[in-house]
């Protein structure tokens, strides 16, 4: 297949916004290879890893981690990459070194059992910071592994803020400490300092390692450099939101109304204008086949309607990927569809709640 095929410059806008990014196509094993030859690279005889999903709130905790002790290498991960991201720190890292785990929860301790172990064998200690809804089965389990697992309240901290807490007082300038707060803002979706989204969008755009490098050194006030490529990079931004809201149609499921709508997009922004538009709850299916689950004060129970469909979350803000994907015939019908099927299954979820609110 040539490369312009699947290349996103130079594509119209609303192509763009049907169709996943350049990465999806290239097969896992190459991807794969090619993250561990890289993470090898930059992190190998590392005294401290951290093992953080690379969002704003994952790259800070990292920030701070390095600014406390020195140094700190960092191993991306996505949710559904913790595994991956055990073995790498463990693997790759000095012997005996600290492993750090941030802003990540397993769906299942039996999907990190036999990476944790090894990253618990090889390291000197293992502590894993988070705010996300953990069950009470796979926390006991973790913990019985060896690590100290600190779990903040999803309503009230970000994992920045449990990194800063956890880390003891006063071993986290204070810049790093209003970066968390900041962080916070963005991360519960309070939308009371506008510092945040310009923390999200940069963490978003630019790579793990620039975004470390700034934040350590000025906190939550970027300089003017970073601010004028926001500025730049949010006319696109703003186009795709605009496009995602227009496809977007309104369910009402029980006593809720759900909004749904297909797209690449910024999901936060396209939830909270659906908000607006009156939905309790907005689901946002993107061309990769994930979606995210967007709730309100009318509806705190997106993580368990992302459980049903292969996620988890907290309880306004959720992530899945539903098991529907067997070939490629499957997702060409998901970019044609515009999301059809995972729409209906995550929608199916929203009927199959029970009356009450299960247990986090």
């Amino acid at each position: 297949m040539e490369d312009w095929v699947i290349e996103d410059e130079g594509l119209p806008l609303e192509r763009k916004s049907l169709l996943p990014g350049k990465g999806f196509f290239v097969p896992d094993d190459v991807r794969e290879e090619q993250k561990d030859r890289e993470i090898r690279e930059r992190i190998e005889g590392a005294n401290v890893v951290v093992v953080a999903d690379p969002d704003a709130d994952g790259l800070a905790c990292a920030a701070t981690i390095r600014e406390v002790y020195g140094e700190a290498a960092l191993v991306p991960a996505g949710p559904h990459e913790i595994e991956d991201g055990l073995r790498r720190a463990a693997e790759f890292g000095a012997d005996d070194c600290r492993i750090f785990v941030c802003d990540l929860c397993p769906d299942k301790f039996r999907y990190v059992e036999d990476e944790l172990a090894y990253a618990v064998e090889h390291a000197s200690e293992v502590r894993w910071f988070d705010h996300h809804q953990w069950t009470e089965e796979t926390a006991e389990a973790v913990r019985e592994a060896g690590v100290d697992l600190v779990v903040g309240d999803s309503e009230e901290e970000c994992t920045a803020d449990v990194a800063v807490r956890s880390l003891g007082e006063g071993a986290v300038p204070q810049h790093l400490e209003e970066l968390a707060v900041v962080t916070r803002d963005h991360d519960l979706w309070l939308k009371e300092d506008p510092r945040s989204d310009d923390l999200a969008d940069y963490s978003y755009w630019t790579d793990p390692e620039e975004y470390m490098d700034v934040v350590q050194e000025h906190g939550a006030d970027l300089p003017e450099d970073v601010l004028e490529f926001l500025a730049e990079r949010r006319v696109e931004k703003n186009d795709l939101i605009d496009r995602a809201v227009a496809r977007a149609a309104m369910k009402e499921i029980g006593e809720w109304t759900v909004g749904v709508t297909y797209g690449r997009c910024s999901q936060n922004e396209v939830a909270e204008a659906l908000r607006e538009q009156g939905a309790d709850a907005a689901v946002i299916v993107k061309p990769s086949g994930s979606a995210s689950i967007r709730g309100t004060e009318g509806f705190e129970r997106a993580h368990e309607v992302a459980r049903q469909v292969n996620g988890g979350g907290h309880p306004k803000a959720a992530g899945c990927k539903p098991d529907i994907y067997e070939d490629m015939m499957d997702y060409a019908n998901h970019w044609t569809s515009q999301g059809a099927t995972a729409k209906q299954v995550i929608l199916d979820a929203f009927r199959n709640l029970e009356d009450e609110p299960a247990e986090n």
